[in-house]
Order: C-alpha cells, then sequence, then structure tokens
C-alpha cells in the first residue's frame, strides 16, 4: 500500500477513474454472476485461510501493482501502476524471513521508469531510489522508508506493501466490526476481473463509524482457487449532496505470479538489467 515520491493534486482536481460495482449487474444471473448476504465472520473466515495459505506456500511473486489512495491530509493521490517483485516472510518455516520489495513506476508518466528497493535486512533497511528525473538520474538515492521525503504524499511506509499485509489489514479492520450490527456483506461469485473468475465481497455501513478507516463501502476481489485476496477499495461518504461516493483507497494485483524463484539479484542495485547509476 505505498508508492514513493507521487505527486499530488488537490482533490477536487482529481478525476476518480474507480468507482464501485455496479449493483444491478451484481444482482443479476444472467451473467453467471450470484449474489449472496454473508457477515463479517464469513469474511474474517476467508481472510484467515487466505493468511494461513500464504503463510503455508507463498514466498514470492511478481505483479502490476495499480494503486491510488488518499495520503494523511485527505488528499487523493494519481493513480500509480508499477512492477513489483516480493519476496515475502512466509518463505522459511517460521515465517520470519527479510521481506524484500522491488518496485518500477510505470505510471504517472511524471514516475515512470523510477526504480525502489528496499529489504528489512539489506541497505541498512534504507530504500534505494533511482529516479528518472534529470536532476536525479545521476545517482542512487538512499532514504529511510518513514522519512519525510519517502512518506510525502503517502499512506503507508513501503513495507505495508504486498498481498501478506493487505490480508492482515482486512482481518484488523473486519475484526472492528465483527459485532456490528449496522455492517452488511454480500459475496458475488463468478465475478470476472479481466479472465479471472473471482469473488466480489462488498462490505457496507449505512452511516459513519467515526474510526479512523471509516467507509460507507469496502470491496475485496478474492481468487478462490488460488485462496488469494488480490484486491481491496474503500469509498467514503457523499458529499455536498452528490450520490457519488469518494473514493478513499485502492490496490490491484494484476497479473499476478507467484513464487517464480526470486532471488537476491533482483533485490540488488547492481542488478544489470535495472537502471540503477
Amino acid at each position: 500500500m505505498f508508492t514513493v515520491f507521487v505527486a499530488t493534486r488537490d482533490k477536487k482536481d482529481v478525476e476518480q477513474t474507480i468507482q464501485p460495482a455496479d449493483d444491478t449487474e451484481l444482482n443479476s444471473t444472467d451473467g453467471g454472476e450470484a449474489t449472496r448476504d454473508s457477515s463479517i465472520a464469513e469474511v474474517l473466515e476467508i481472510a484467515n485461510a487466505s493468511l494461513e495459505n500464504m503463510a503455508q506456500s507463498l514466498h514470492d511473486y511478481t505483479a502490476t501493482f495499480v494503486k491510488q489512495d488518499c495520503d494523511k491530509s485527505g488528499t487523493l493521490n494519481e493513480p500509480s501502476k508499477m512492477q513489483v517483485k516480493i519476496q515475502t516472510r512466509m518463505r522459511n518455516e517460521t515465517n520470519d524471513a527479510p521481506k524484500r520489495i522491488y518496485l518500477k513506476f510505470l505510471a504517472p508518466e511524471a514516475t515512470a521508469g523510477r526504480e525502489v528497493i528496499w529489504g528489512a535486512d539489506l541497505y541498512d533497511g534504507n530504500l534505494q531510489v533511482h529516479d528518472t528525473s534529470i536532476l536525479l538520474s545521476w545517482k542512487t538515492l538512499s532514504l529511510p522508508p518513514e522519512g519525510m521525503l519517502a512518506m510525502q504524499g503517502q499512506r503507508f511506509p513501503i513495507y505495508e506493501i504486498g498481498l501478506v499485509r493487505l490480508v492482515e489489514q482486512l482481518i484488523e479492520r473486519g475484526t472492528a466490526d465483527a459485532n456490528n450490527p449496522d455492517v452488511s456483506v454480500t459475496i458475488t461469485r463468478g465475478h470476472m476481473v479481466d479472465d479471472l473468475e473471482t469473488e466480489l465481497i462488498r462490505v457496507k455501513r449505512p452511516k459513519p463509524s467515526e474510526r479512523e478507516d471509516d467507509f460507507s463501502l469496502a470491496e475485496v476481489i478474492y481468487d478462490p482457487e488460488r485462496l488469494l485476496i488480490i484486491s481491496y477499495r474503500s469509498f467514503g461518504w457523499p458529499e455536498n449532496g452528490s450520490d457519488e461516493l469518494p473514493l478513499l483507497e485502492s490496490y490491484e494485483y494484476q497479473d499476478l505470479k507467484t513464487n517464480v524463484g526470486l532471488t537476491d539479484s533482483d533485490f540488488d542495485v547492481e542488478n544489470e538489467s535495472y537502471a540503477y547509476p
């Protein structure tokens, strides 16, 4: 749930390209989808099963990570897209291996080509950032992940990125709502994402909860074949009499390939396939 140095614009100037799923389409079975009522308890069962599956078998993966979220001030960042390589902490018997991340930015244009490497056991825990701007393309920046520059416009530091932390955060939020009678849940099976058949989990609140992570609607995309949650997005409350739900955060892992055999070189600034100076 992270990008480095992404420029932000005022919320009213950002075109919201991400919209909630259409209720009328989900309630129709013409396209093979079937929606049923569910519960937070069932969502927690799914999330915990996904976490257990990852603990047993998810060593590493590559994906295209598409992200858009609000920073700490409530400003909606531009959508960003990046190639990611991640070694999870689940790749040893005790599930405490050092996590490692490589990012290469594809969009927006202002950040395209930027590379970032971080590892819990690498470079003294600092980000290794290679920017493509004229002023910075000739050097590698070493930045603390929670420092002012790395966190500028960000909601979370880099180590919060990834499938494992996504599920862990969903479990934390779901547990807080476990006994909330104001929360309703539906699950739609046969929901197509590109060529992948998934389940769409929708969690709704009829009124604000006044919690920091409050939302009116959250949507989770679950891949039942691989037992992986591959997308999460949440929306706030309508503003100024509008019916539109403002986007709060959206994280999606596309073209996900698991256990591809990433090695130390994938997280090395000396890797000849990277553009680090």
